[in-house]
């Protein structure tokens, strides 16, 4: 049995957005829950979706999860621990402080490194303060995808080692006093999460060969922050019987590809397979499905018409691009095709004759993975965090150089050092890109939705502060949310699967996305089985159930296309 070893008090389930994490966390805390074990669920993910799985509201304090005696869930809300981080620093100097000052105060507490730090604060009480969960036996973190999970995990460390040297009072959070009395809990949540007896890490793949990469290169990073108690699941691993059906027997091919080609070092721990079962995990039954491998395909609901749709994937990009330029950035929950869409969308656009620039913002991207032979007028590029903060704390120095002495040159290097630098820099080179759209078009391969939330809160509270404080920012940082809302310089693409979750969560991002005064463009329905023409029983049973989250979508939008399920569905496809 797959769950056989998860046994630690801490299981944190991570990998690429798509992989099935949530599914695999959700089954792993019901089995041992109905073992007679208390266990607590919690989502890291600013994206969760386990409500939905477990048909039940949850908050950031444990909520019994129905139907399951001993099981609790709760979501870490960043935006909730941005709030009431903010209220604790500035709380005490209510009604002692003019009004004028608390609502700069508030402003100053209002970015991504706000957010960030109160989210991990909330990781660390959970993962290192005894009297936080000390009355559960198993505590499974259903994280965010990769990029920002490494992210989360990193956190620890660099704010540790920052806290122990640095000699500064004050960084981007405020004054530091508050921070340094968090230096010992820091260290017991790294301490714990490299302890064999206490953590197990779970890398989830698909049997692919660019998610079984993913899952390699964050073993990597792992083991370069002392994480070495891993273990690994390939998750829907699709097996059938003998078949004629070309489209089976094709899906079957890539994941034994993926399977054959996985890396040594992944080969090296503990591997257990999970096979693909033809229902949406969503519910207790299915949850239990998932550990008693008990699911039985049945024939395709022959009753459900699959909805009439108009638009081809040619005439989705052609009316996209005619302002001639700007950025198109596809978005969505994680696995759900963005990279493959965003370079479709890329390669559609240079062979109509644009300049094109393809990159991405996701810490885990691979947009590089897809560079075969590329036309002249399509460069791809990729925002790397390392990079950016080398050349920003570079350009900070420079300029403070011409009217700092050496002492003070020095405290702003140490200051540079804090783990939020990162997210600057990073945001920085991301206004830097969507600038390019002036005279050519960008495409950017966005986070998952999550993470993607959150550089739009930065870019609106970044911009407030620009506003507020008359700042010399870069113009490309000035002119980032006027750019973004502008519909003619910048079109959103939200893309999602035929499948309840990723359409309703990304229904939730087109919601959130009109809030900030960002109307999305339309929509793309990604890896069709029901257009693949598929008959085989387990992957006919999940076509079936296709056509009602495709009619959601239908009624949200406009401009919608539907992309097939295709054997290169990770490579460029002809012209549709």
């Amino acid at each position: 049995m797959w769950t056989d070893g998860l046994r630690t008090r801490n299981l944190f389930f991570t990998g690429k957005g798509g992989v099935g994490k949530t599914s695999l966390a959700c089954a792993t805390a019901l089995r041992l829950a109905e073992s007679g074990k208390k266990t607590l669920i919690v989502s890291t993910d600013p994206a969760s979706n386990l409500d939905e799985v477990f048909g039940v509201s949850l908050g950031t304090q444990p909520t019994p999860i129905p139907q399951v005696p001993g099981l609790f869930g709760a979501n870490l809300d960043p935006e909730a621990a941005a709030a009431g981080y903010r209220e604790k620093v500035v709380g005490p100097y209510r009604g002692k402080l003019p009004d004028a000052v608390i609502r700069n105060m508030e402003e100053q507490f209002s970015g991504a490194c706000t957010t960030e730090i109160a989210a991990f604060d909330e990781f660390v009480r959970l993962m290192a303060s005894p009297e936080a969960t000390e009355s559960f036996d198993h505590i499974v973190f259903d994280t965010a995808p990769t990029g920002h999970t490494l992210r989360l995990l990193s956190l620890p460390s660099a704010w540790s080692g920052y806290l122990n040297t640095t000699t500064a009072e004050a960084s981007c959070l405020g004054p530091l006093a508050g921070l340094k009395d968090q230096r010992i809990l820091y260290k017991n949540a790294l301490d714990r999460l490299a302890s064999p007896s206490e953590t197990t890490v779970v890398l989830v793949a698909r049997a692919e060969r660019p998610s079984l990469k993913e899952a390699a290169r964050t073993q990597v990073e792992l083991a370069d922050l002392g994480i070495r108690n891993l273990r690994m699941i390939v998750n829907a691993v699709f097996r059938p019987g003998p078949t004629t059906d070309p489209v089976a027997q094709a899906f079957a091919g890539v994941m034994e590809d993926g399977l054959q080609s996985m890396p040594s070092t992944l080969k090296s721990l503990p591997v257990s397979l999970v096979p693909m079962l033809a229902g949406n995990v969503v519910g207790i039954e299915a949850l239990r499905s998932i550990l008693d491998d008990t699911d039985v395909a049945c024939a395709p609901e022959s009753e459900l018409s699959f909805p009439s749709l108009n638009m081809k994937f040619a005439q989705f990009v052609e009316e996209l691009a005619r302002a001639g330029h700007g950025v198109v950035m596809t978005m969505g929950k994680g696995g759900v095709g963005k990279t493959t869409v965003a370079a479709q969308i890329a390669h559609q656009l240079a062979n109509s004759g644009h300049h094109v620039l393809l990159t991405t913002t996701d810490p885990a991207g691979n947009v590089l993975d897809l560079v075969g032979n590329l036309p002249s007028n399509l460069e791809i590029a990729c925002i790397d965090p390392a990079t950016e903060v080398a050349r920003y704390t570079a350009s900070v120095l420079q300029k403070a150089a011409d009217f700092m002495d050496s002492e003070a040159l020095a405290l702003l290097q140490e200051d540079l050092r804090s783990p939020c630098t990162e997210e600057i820099a990073v945001f920085r080179a991301f206004a830097d890109t969507v600038a390019q759209g002036t005279d050519r078009f960008v495409v950017i391969d966005t986070a998952p939705t999550g993470h993607t939330i959150l550089l739009m809160d930065a870019t609106e509270a970044y911009h407030r502060e620009v506003t507020r404080t008359q700042s010399d920012a870069p113009e490309a940082v000035n002119q980032l949310l006027p750019r973004l809302r502008d519909p003619n310089f910048t079109t959103v693409v939200l893309v999602a699967l035929p499948e309840p979750t990723p359409v309703h969560e990304a229904q939730k991002l087109q919601e959130d996305l009109r809030r900030a005064g960002i109307e999305p463009f339309g929509w793309i329905v990604n890896r069709s089985l029901t257009l693949s023409g598929v008959q085989e029983p387990i992957l006919a049973t999940k076509a079936s159930k296709e056509s009602g989250p495709i009619r959601e979508v239908l009624a949200l939008s406009n401009h919608v296309v539907v992309l097939p399920w295709t054997q290169r569905s990770l490579s460029i496809p002809v012209e549709k």
